[in-house]
């Protein structure tokens, strides 16, 4: 049986732009969707004024919320098999359950006027942290949501890092027929700069070329599975988060991988996950390794 993508719904911007990147994903990818909506409409029961039904008036307005989802997914992908579920209840819980039987679970970043509009909302970021699947926040312009650049940019960390993110880019890139941009920042660390000019060449060079062995490392792990996509390898001297910020300007998804923490339920998400969940240029995939 196929896992289907979940998508989170709650009304906001954010949300309905999320709708659209999934339907457009389960089209693509002949997965069905499924749309959840979660919140502790139970606990305020009594609070709004009844709307003359004996359900909540908050159980009416989720599944009115779903229902109207479902719907926009039937028009925009009439092929996609869309179902709909109101589950009253904490919505981080409710979607890390619903990720453990999700080929990929799609949230909104949550964020509200133009300042606000680049921070990550609390649910999808406990939910990125934590989740058993790849988790995709929708952000960025509407060119980069609906892929106008033909470009999917892999972050690629340490050489024993995360082939799971790898082959899950591979598998974006050949769906969506666009190239896949492999992309590793290094740096020359100060302590170890030189004075003289030819050294600190020589220097530079040796951390590029182990920065592009570090990708070739990793893409050859799965590069045997996805033969007909066009791979680039970058490597930039810089930071890694201010670099993949950079390069998802000009792309349709950026995918990066996240370590299970020792002993623990949650992913290590670190610094440049973080970065590029708050502040990238389109949407992010967090992958986690297995």
């Amino acid at each position: 049986m196929a896992f289907p993508v979940v998508v989170g719904v709650d009304g906001s911007r954010g949300s309905l732009q999320a709708i659209d990147w999934a339907a457009a994903e389960a089209e693509r990818s002949e997965l069905p969707l499924r749309l959840v909506h979660a919140s502790l409409w139970e606990h305020y029961e009594g609070v709004r004024p009844s709307i003359g039904t004996d359900r909540p008036s908050q159980q009416v307005y989720a599944e009115n919320l779903v229902a109207t989802a479902e719907q926009r997914v039937r028009r925009l992908a009439p092929d996609v098999k869309a179902t709909t579920a109101v589950q009253p209840e904490d919505p981080v819980t409710a979607l890390l359950r619903e990720a453990d039987e999700a080929s990929l679970l799609v949230l909104g970043p949550r964020g509200h006027g133009p300042v606000l509009s680049m921070l990550l909302g609390s649910v999808s970021l406990a939910v990125a942290g934590r989740a058993r699947c790849p988790v995709v926040v929708v952000r960025g312009a509407e060119p980069n949501r609906r892929g106008a650049f033909d470009r999917v940019v892999l972050g690629v960390g340490e050489s024993t890092g995360s082939t799971a993110a790898a082959r899950f880019a591979l598998a974006q890139a050949g769906s969506r027929e666009c190239e896949l941009l492999a992309v590793r920042a290094w740096r020359c660390p100060a302590h170890e700069s030189m004075p003289y000019p030819l050294l600190g060449g020589e220097q530079e060079r040796a951390y590029r070329q182990e920065a592009d062995e570090c990708v070739d490392r990793v893409i050859a792990v799965v590069r045997n599975d996805y033969p007909r996509v066009a791979v680039r390898r970058k490597a930039v001297q810089g930071t890694a988060h201010q670099t993949l910020i950079e390069e998802s300007d000009g792309a349709d998804l950026l995918v990066v991988g996240a370590r299970r923490r020792h002993g623990a339920t949650g992913l290590q998400l670190g610094r440049v996950n973080h970065a590029v969940l708050h502040h990238a240029g389109c949407p992010v995939a967090v992958v986690p390794e297995r």
